[in-house]
């Protein structure tokens, strides 16, 4: 599988389709790149769709450091640049959408559009904080059997979770769940939780932007997602019902509708 260096780490990313432009897809925390794997089929027939594994995740270089969020950002602007795939249109959710806003704020060469999924320009607060580092401290020294009752809920709508035709998906996320790093996810964490915020910035944002969120994700709540959309300039809102905070995974064909009708403006 290709991997590329980017800020002293190897990257692994996965390449499907070709045409005059680049879509870059950047995962949410605790999962991979595979997440999007129904936006990248879906529109791999009329774009170069790329996804890369964030530091520490699937089978990106578990790195000893380099997990504090300006780190991440400087992996995805190494990364971008080491393909050449700049300006590209770019999908984050979660952490990925954490990037996203610090690349359409900084560096605005890098990025044709943005579509900001599922993600928060705010720092994390307080009170989430505190819950997450139990959480944290249970997955260090016990494991993720203990929690996944708590995180399951967190990623998935209850629509997807209870479906019988769906069970096997549901394993297979469960399975990729548990299958991270600890020590990897428990720094990532420590990183993503403790970023600085980019509101007040959110004016900077020029480039053309859809703000995407599941009506049911109570990590990155519809609130967070409106805060975003009435910040940046002309920035349209979607909320796709019966998804949580992989929405991508939930409901593929409203998120590719989503996606598709941004893309064509």
């Amino acid at each position: 599988m290709p991997k590329i260096s980017s800020n002293g780490i190897q990257m692994h990313y996965e390449e499907m389709g070709s045409g005059p432009e680049t879509i870059v897809f950047s995962h949410s925390y605790l999962v991979d790149h595979t997440h999007f794997n129904p936006q990248m089929q879906a529109f791999k027939d009329r774009y170069r769709c790329i996804g890369f594994d964030h530091r520490g995740h699937g089978q990106s270089e578990i790195a000893e450091n380099g997990y504090e969020m300006e780190n991440l950002y400087a992996d995805a602007v190494g990364f971008i640049e080491a393909l050449d795939c700049a300006p590209c249109h770019f999908v984050g959710l979660s952490t990925g959408g954490f990037i996203g806003v610090r690349l359409g704020i900084r560096r605005p060469d890098l990025v044709k559009s943005l579509v900001l999924m599922d993600t928060s320009a705010d720092d994390e607060p307080q009170e989430k904080v505190r819950e997450y580092r139990q959480m944290l401290f249970v997955l260090r020294w016990v494991g993720y059997w203990p929690l996944m009752n708590r995180i399951m809920p967190i990623f998935f709508g209850s629509k997807f979770l209870k479906d019988p035709a769906r069970q096997e998906e549901v394993k297979h996320w469960k399975n990729r769940l548990m299958a991270n790093d600890r020590k990897a996810m428990v720094k990532f964490a420590d990183g993503i939780f403790s970023r600085s915020s980019c509101y007040e910035e959110l004016e900077k944002i020029q480039t053309p932007t859809l703000v995407i969120v599941g009506a049911e994700d109570p990590a990155q709540p519809v609130e967070k997602a409106k805060r975003i959309a009435e910040r940046v300039t002309g920035a349209t809102l979607k909320i796709i019902p019966d998804a949580a905070h992989l929405c991508t995974v939930d409901e593929p064909a409203a998120v590719n509708e989503a996606i598709e009708e941004f893309l064509s403006r």
